[in-house]
């Protein structure tokens, strides 16, 4: 109720009869009129003022109904008014949605990029559009066939958009399945509750083979001597007016080929395969915002052999020896060539020919050469090194097209029938200390060979064949004269083997002919005697590492360091520690000092101090934060809290102090790990210095806490926002 003025009602639609308002007079009025856009459902009581409906509001016919009210006295003359009055009406969800189409139909092609639109549903409510009632949401309710856990397809809950799902971009094939029968739904109230309305349609899918497809592999001729740049092969994309490029998978300095809008692919030189054989690359689509459009195509070519590449032979000179008592028939050597055109191929397939001989005594074909593996045989047992000691071959090397010469020298070699003899056949003893460094020579010994100097038949390899299972000693020969120098190989310990008996034999590289063996005059004995050296104490470990929390108690065991003597009857003792952190550390000396205090040790400690919550939070700010008078609303100030201790202790909680002045007045957000937020919860503040208690926690166990008394100015400010 109340006196005639300009007004506006909202109104539901719908309801039937109902009351609006009931407008009351003032003399001399006694009755009202009301006139405009009743359309037959609003009225008014003429003698009560009483505005009502004799009929249901509809949204969806009229919005808005604009009236003019006015009181009335005894002869019908206009007291107050008109005044307008206007009625809006609310919309209620009263209908459902409706598809434009009862059924859709729709292809997409094999392997279509996934989320990637082919096709689009419609519906619309008649509801308000500005409210929930008319705004809907799109699902599938249904999916036949459906053969996988997860959905082939897809729909955009806004736009209606239908497209592949990852599942269905990789499985759909329409050799399987080519048909698909989606119910899709619109739902009304934007999807956020049960009550709301629901409409279906069906939506038929056709599912057609890829266009998209990689050609097979691509063979081009090398150095053809075609027009560049050549047609090689063409690809397909599913979408129209797309952008074709080429996506290298190799790094190379140039990528001889291109690809044209039409998605034909161009070899744009002449290839050489024996310098790159094949070739990898990918071809793509993009659309016109540079998007990939479809999946990368895997594109392979292979570079095709041709003749062109003639034998080289592998050695510029090959060497072969050979003693004068080889059997005929014995493989003596063999040529290597070799051939860049491609392997196992005609174009690379060598064959070899003895083309001559020099000398040709004492015959002309004394060697043969098998024809495909260049394997050197003797055809006699007719060498003698007294007749000729050197051979020189020329061995031609050919391919189907090319040939090559490759010159081959054979030496022919004495016989190895002699064996090492040693000057002496004991070298009696040498005394040495066992700190004696590896590598030093405690002995040189000599044998002598009467096969041909400077050959593998006359070439002494001297070996310790007994007394040095540890091999603590080498012997190395000097190829000049045949000298052997022994030399210690490990590092020696009198404690451990004060004496070794050496028995000591001489070899040569080259096999003993048949009936001659080797015996006691390629042996000698040698003996070694290790002295005793007073060696420094020696630590159980090289490193000594521990991890201990940084409030260890003072007089606490952190780590036992312990040490031995090598010789073994000498105590030890551990005397201080040095370095740089060394006042925070003492030894325990449970052991008597060593008669020779010379011989001292060393080894490193490293102690690690793992961090404990042992220092509350800190409230970082650079200054007292304040806030312009008067209060706007939606002011805050952004606090920071730190803390000395390590990062994992560093997430702190943020809270005012339990008191009600305090919580009625302020407010804490959290904005992260080390940040809050302080804010006002009104605008009637004076200008004045607030104390906010605020309380910091970390997140160590237990939580360390810190209390604060936060001064907040609410003060008059300058242009600048600070305070005057």
């Amino acid at each position: 109720t109340g006196p005639l003025k300009d007004m506006n009602f909202s109104v539901p639609e719908g309801g039937g009869v109902r009351f609006i308002y009931q407008f009351t007079s003032e003399p001399p009025a006694v009755s009202f009129r009301v006139t405009g856009e009743k359309d037959g459902i609003i009225d008014i009581v003429p003698k009560t003022g009483i505005l009502y409906l004799n009929g249901s509001l509809d949204w969806e016919t009229k919005a808005v109904h604009r009236l003019q009210v006015e009181s009335l006295d005894e002869k019908g003359n206009i007291v107050k008014g008109p005044y307008t009055v206007t009625i809006h009406v609310e919309d209620i969800n009263d209908n459902p949605p409706e598809f434009d189409q009862m059924k859709y139909t729709g292809v997409v092609r094999q392997n279509s990029r996934p989320g990637k639109p082919f096709m689009y549903v419609h519906a619309t409510d008649r509801d308000d559009p500005t409210t929930p009632h008319g705004q809907l949401t799109y699902s599938i309710l249904h999916h036949f066939p459906n053969p996988y856990t997860e959905m082939l397809f897809q729909i955009d809950s806004v736009t209606g958009a239908i497209s592949p799902s990852k599942t269905g971009s990789y499985y759909l094939d329409p050799q399987k399945q080519d048909t698909f029968t989606l119910v899709v739904t619109a739902k009304d109230m934007a999807g956020m509750t049960t009550n709301a309305f629901t409409s279906s349609a069906d939506v038929i899918i056709t599912v057609k083979e890829t266009l998209w497809k990689a050609p097979p592999t691509i063979h081009i001729q090398e150095n053809s001597t075609q027009i560049y740049p050549v047609n090689i092969s063409q690809v397909h994309s599913n979408e129209p007016d797309v952008i074709y490029d080429l996506f290298e998978k190799e790094k190379l300095p140039r990528l001889p080929f291109s690809v044209d809008q039409n998605g034909v692919i161009y070899v744009t030189e002449p290839l050489d395969r024996e310098e790159k054989d094949t070739y990898t690359f990918f071809v793509v689509t993009k659309d016109n915002e540079g998007e990939l459009v479809d999946k990368p195509l895997h594109i392979h070519v292979t570079v095709e052999d041709i003749n062109d590449n003639p034998p080289v032979c592998q050695q510029a000179l090959t060497v072969i020896e050979v003693q004068e008592n080889e059997d005929g028939g014995s493989n003596i050597g063999t040529v290597f060539a070799t051939d860049m055109d491609k392997e196992g191929t005609l174009n690379s397939r060598l064959q070899f020919k003895i083309k001559s001989q020099a000398p040709a005594v004492p015959a002309s074909n004394l060697f043969l050469i098998q024809q495909d593996t260049g394997i050197l045989q003797l055809i006699s047992r007719s060498l003698n090194k007294r007749i000729a000691s050197n051979y020189s071959l020329q061995v031609l090397v050919t391919d189907a097209v090319f040939q090559t010469i490759c010159d081959v020298q054979i030496h022919v070699i004495d016989i190895n029938d002699q064996i090492p003899i040693f000057e002496k056949s004991d070298y009696d003893n040498v005394t040495v200390a066992e700190s004696l460094p590896v590598g030093t020579v405690i002995l040189e010994i000599q044998a002598t060979d009467g096969d041909e100097p400077a050959t593998g038949s006359s070439y002494i390899i001297y070996q310790v064949k007994e007394g040095d299972p540890n091999n603590m000693f080498i012997i190395e020969t000097d190829p000049e004269t045949n000298r052997g120098f022994v030399k210690i190989n490990k590092a020696l310990d009198f404690e451990t083997a004060p004496v070794y008996n050496l028995v000591i034999n001489a070899t040569n590289p080259e096999p003993l002919v048949p009936g001659v063996q080797y015996n006691s005059s390629s042996l000698t004995l040698f003996k070694v005697f290790v002295t005793d050296v007073d060696e420094p104490p020696v630590f159980h470990e090289t490193v000594y590492k521990r991890e201990v929390p940084e409030d260890i108690p003072v007089n606490d065991l952190v780590m036992t360091v312990k040490a031995y003597d090598p010789e073994g009857d000498t105590k030890i003792v551990l005397k201080e520690v040095q370095g740089k952190h060394a006042q925070y550390l003492a030894c325990r000396k449970r052991l008597f000092c060593r008669n020779n205090a010379a011989q001292k040790s060393k080894t490193t400690l490293i102690l690690h101090l793992d961090d404990v919550n042992d220092n509350p939070p800190l409230l970082a700010m650079d200054y007292p934060p304040f806030f312009c008078h008067p209060l706007s609303g939606g002011e805050r100030a952004f606090l920071q809290a730190t803390d000395a201790d390590e990062h994992w202790y560093s997430t702190f909680t943020f809270s005012l102090a339990d008191d009600m002045n305090t919580r009625n007045n302020w407010k804490i957000s959290k904005v992260n790990a080390t940040h809050a937020y302080l804010s006002p919860k009104h605008a009637n503040f004076e200008e004045k210095v607030y104390n906010i208690p605020v309380i910091i926690n970390d997140n160590g166990k237990p939580p360390l806490e810190r209390k604060v008394n936060l001064e907040v100015n609410i003060c008059k400010c300058s242009s600048e926002k600070s305070c005057f």
